[in-house]
């Protein structure tokens, strides 16, 4: 990135607005949890039907997904800062609605306008830190602290949930995120956003429809494939229109003369391997949330708030790899030594919980299992969360931290359909091949569902050991620099040519 009189010189804020960047992102990221262990006690209270309970988490998924393109593009175009603080007070006003929820109608709008204001502010955040921490060393440091929030968060959102269901109600869920969010509001008077870090160039309509549609049929393809099935006429719909509407999308982008998602954005190999294997991490982790939430429930018959705690290990594994060893290695090695090793620990921690049974020890499995996911998690999302926006011109640091969001979010909706489809399977062979001499059918109830879970973290632990090889293949940039910019710039611009798709023209 080259020098400019507003990048030469670090921002003299930049720690405090650190601070409420990250707040606001635990506050999103948070959400994506929270909400699932309400979601019982909410569908009790407000009677929505067990066909419909799905769409608490779809609407928001959908709304969030197949936005955040479009997030990305307006934060570039309308100032980061400003996006941020719109996107905080609306995901704050859309919780309050869903706090106050007296019918289904109502939640599902309110968690669709979460997810609306969710796909302004996630990426104005990231794109914040980008444009404003410049320096190596203070650049590593910056994305640990966001690192471990974005991976950890979720397993926070465990804990917070058990709490306020098991001991207020489950509204406390949404209103929650209020003080989250005054809190977070703080940035509005501590950010300064670097002056021509703006793309004024004219929004890109063809883009934003296409890609918007396109990403909404495929999460939705993906959450409906759990509920009715892969050979579902609709779902096999979603699927053939998520493909054709996002091939066109491609095409549009590579002919428009402002395109929403500049093509150059995915095809530096290294950004395109951080959205890569991130997608394929974040697959794995978010089957395995929900299985483990279910294991610890209902086979281990713990409470809401137990199950949160449970996850501590996971918590501390991430903070410990992203702002300790991630921090302190990122300026030393290059990045696919840490990516790539930091998901094969995460596999390994994976493999461990494969051995899942009736009676498995939480001291020794479970919790073991857990720390090493955390810790090579925490340490493979540092710096790929700084090497999303490694080099990028200031222009598009929007659009391309909102494709870090994306490859997150779709990469959720993909996990936890597929991994859960997996598992179901699993369980239905089970019973098929022990019905005949089991004598307790709750005991083969609970025993298929764990086989089912274990065979599908078998398929988490190839997906994770995938994501470490295309980490280590595609990701070939040196040892970050200690010049602006955080990277070495010669080497960069070398990668960035080398593998620089022909069809892009611009």
């Amino acid at each position: 990135m080259p020098k400019t009189a507003d990048t030469a010189l670090p921002d003299p804020s930049r720690w405090k607005a650190l601070a409420f960047i990250a707040l606001a992102q635990l506050m999103v990221v948070l959400d994506a949890t929270i909400v699932n262990i309400a979601l019982p006690s909410a569908q009790t209270d407000l009677g929505i039907s067990d066909g419909n309970k799905q769409w608490v988490i779809t609407a928001y998924a959908l709304a969030f997904g197949g936005l955040l393109l479009f997030g990305g593009r307006i934060a570039d175009l309308w100032g980061r800062k400003r996006t941020f603080v719109v996107g905080l007070i609306g995901f704050a006003l859309a919780s309050a609605l869903g706090g106050a929820a007296q019918n289904e109608a109502m939640m599902f709008g309110s968690r669709a306008l979460q997810g609306v204001f969710g796909a302004l502010l996630a990426p104005a955040a990231l794109s914040l830190l980008a444009v404003m921490f410049t320096d190596a060393k203070e650049r590593a440091k910056a994305f640990g602290i966001y690192g471990a929030i974005a991976g950890g968060g979720g397993a926070v959102g465990l804990i917070l949930g058990g709490f306020l269901t098991e001991y207020l109600n489950w509204r406390w869920t949404f209103f929650v995120n209020i003080p989250f969010a005054v809190a977070a509001a703080g940035a509005y008077f501590v950010i300064r956003e670097p002056s021509g870090a703006r793309n004024r160039a004219p929004l890109d309509i063809p883009g934003v429809v296409l890609s918007t549609l396109g990403l909404v049929a495929l999460v939705y393809g993906f959450t409906r494939a759990e509920s009715a099935g892969w050979s579902d006429t609709l779902t096999v719909s979603m699927f053939v229109a998520a493909a054709v509407l996002l091939l066109a999308f491609v095409v549009t982008e590579a002919r428009v003369k402002s395109p929403l998602l500049p093509l150059r954005v995915l095809t530096e190999r290294n950004r395109g391997g951080v959205y890569l294997s991130l997608g394929l991490a974040i697959i794995a982790m978010f089957g395995l949330f929900l299985f483990l939430t279910y294991y610890l429930q209902v086979v281990k018959g713990y409470s809401p708030v137990k199950t949160g705690f449970a996850f501590m290990p996971m918590i501390v594994g991430m903070i410990t790899g992203s702002t300790q060893i991630g921090t302190r290695l990122m300026t030393r090695v290059p990045p696919r030594l840490l990516m790539g090793p930091g998901f094969l620990v995460a596999a390994v921690g994976m493999l461990l919980l494969t051995q899942l049974d009736l009676n498995t020890s939480y001291a020794a499995v479970i919790l073991p299992g857990m720390l090493l996911l955390g810790l090579g998690m925490g340490t493979a999302f540092m710096p790929a969360m700084s090497l999303a926006t490694h080099g990028i011109e200031p222009r598009d640091a929007g659009v391309a931290s909102a494709m870090v969001n994306t490859s997150q979010q779709v990469g959720g909706a993909i996990g936890t359909a597929l991994l859960n489809t997996i598992a179901a399977s699993a369980t239905t062979a089970y019973v098929a091949d022990h019905a005949a001499r089991a004598t307790d059918p709750r005991l083969l109830e609970l025993q298929a569902m764990v086989s089912g879970f274990a065979a599908a973290i078998w398929w988490a632990v190839g997906i994770l050991v995938a994501a470490a090889v295309i980490a280590i293949a595609l990701i070939n940039t040196g040892r970050p620099g200690t010049g602006t910019g955080g990277t070495d710039s010669a080497s960069d611009a070398g990668a960035e040519e080398e593998f620089r798709i022909p069809v892009v023209a611009h």
